[in-house]
């Protein structure tokens, strides 16, 4: 047995052990989180107050193509920004 296929055994049985019980709950809470910073980042767009707009202003550019899905997620079935169309 080489190096290479007995940590390749270990990291199946830790995925399969560990990982795989919890895969679902872990991906709906990392959606939850990314969710979470989309609002923080669009919340100044929204007519929230938002302290960090400053620095978050940057990342739109990156959340354009996910704010179709998020703003269809949080219940919202048209675009709420008026310079942001997307639908």
């Amino acid at each position: 047995m080489t190096h290479k296929s007995v940590t390749g055994q270990a990291k199946q049985l830790f995925d399969e052990v560990f990982v795989d019980p919890y895969r679902r709950s872990l991906l709906r809470e990392q959606r939850n989180l990314e969710d979470f910073f989309a609002l923080l980042c669009f919340s100044e767009l929204l007519g929230l107050p938002n302290p960090i707009s400053y620095y978050t202003v940057e990342l739109y550019p990156y959340f354009y193509e996910d704010f179709h899905a998020w703003h269809k997620r949080m219940g919202m079935e048209h675009s709420p920004l008026a310079g942001f169309p997307c639908c």
